[in-house]
């Protein structure tokens, strides 16, 4: 939900057979509803976020030694429908997707399909930064309020502390994006490479399918990227396309990582119980899930998500324990400073390349 416009100015067209407007509909009919909560609570807990989003941005800002002066935007206090609501507008805007598809009965079903998907994440998300939405700062920070009550209750952590926990997370994401402008575009030029058009035939589509199938059955797959869903979209698409992906991958990784850093990089004299609330997050992400719940998140890519957050992490305690945040910093100059694949995995080879 991150990009809208391709590198030429183009609008992507795989959403333009979406009614998104449907979609939006759906999703927020399908939604779970949020916590039971009184009245006092809820507006409680929104106006709490709403100032936890603008004390995050001094900390944030100390600790990644980016962001400068620049104006602190509003954040937006959501529940699951208005979260869905909005991941479908900026979806559509991204697609290129009109307000009224060509095909209305197309339109319907592949609307339908993606409200009820977005219903299933809404349950989930606590909070995300669209730099592409329209916001004072060129983006939008969402916060959604029900899913951070739900969380908070079922860790028994204290409330504030979390709600500023969350949003130092959150607010991170914002400093990446206005603090280094080209990330988006970066990530505009992959997706297009992504959702263009392959250009090999069906028999070189399916002799790479092959390939995956028996790569897996003899236990040769390599990484997170190399099994699952994702081994399955790496099978099927061109070499451009895997690298697209590949480049997504990572720096996805990196900013969800570096994000977590700086969540627990603050410390006890932001957020008093930041490790008491790490513990029990980290162990809420590797609980057992019911059967349906992993293939859905499995199918949604849930749990790679999840492994960026840790993959990440590591990768960047490594790098700034090594050699500060101000060098570390060098990691946003450009493309080419970003990691590689196998740095992830391995942050001293990124050292030695970049530094």
């Amino acid at each position: 939900m991150w990009v809208r416009l391709m590198s030429d100015g183009s609008r992507l067209t795989v959403g333009r057979a979406v009614d998104w407007s449907f979609a939006g509909t759906v999703g927020a009919w399908l939604t779970r509803p949020g916590p039971a909560s009184t009245d006092y609570t809820r507006i409680q807990a929104i106006d709490e976020l709403a100032v936890a989003a603008r004390k995050a941005e001094g900390p944030v800002r100390e600790v990644t030694r980016m962001g400068g002066d620049a104006p602190v935007a509003e954040a937006r206090i959501v529940d699951r429908p208005g979260w869905i609501r909005a991941a479908s507008d900026s979806m559509r805007v991204m697609t290129g997707g009109a307000d009224t598809p060509a095909n209305a009965i197309t339109g319907r079903v592949t609307g339908a399909q993606t409200g009820a998907v977005l219903a299933f994440i809404s349950s989930g998300i606590l909070g995300q930064y669209d730099p592409f939405a329209e916001g004072d700062d060129g983006g939008l920070l969402l916060l959604v309020y029900p899913n951070v009550i739900a969380v908070e209750r079922q860790l028994r952590v204290s409330p504030s502390d979390f709600r500023l926990w969350v949003c130092l997370h959150e607010v991170t994401h914002r400093v990446q994006f206005t603090a280094n402008p080209w990330l988006a575009q970066h990530m505009s030029q992959a997706l297009g490479v992504l959702t263009s058009d392959g250009a090999d035939d069906v028999t070189q589509v399916v002799a790479r399918l092959a390939d995956f199938v028996k790569k897996r059955r003899a236990g040769g797959m390599q990484g997170p990227s190399d099994s699952g869903i994702l081994g399955f979209m790496r099978a099927v698409q061109s070499e451009p396309q895997q690298a697209a992906l590949d480049q997504l991958l990572v720096l996805g990784t990196l900013l969800e990582g570096h994000a977590d850093h700086v969540m627990d990089a603050v410390g006890p004299a932001v957020v008093p119980s930041v490790q008491t609330i790490r513990n029990r997050f980290d162990q809420r992400r590797q609980r057992k899930q019911p059967p349906l719940q992993r293939l859905l998140r499995a199918l949604l890519g849930v749990d790679a998500k999840l492994s960026q957050y840790t993959r990440g992490k590591k990768f960047v305690d490594h790098v700034v324990e090594r050699v500060g945040m101000d060098r570390f910093n060098a990691v946003w100059t450009s493309a080419d400073t970003l990691p590689l694949p196998h740095e992830i995995e391995d942050p001293q080879r990124w050292i030695d390349r970049v530094l």
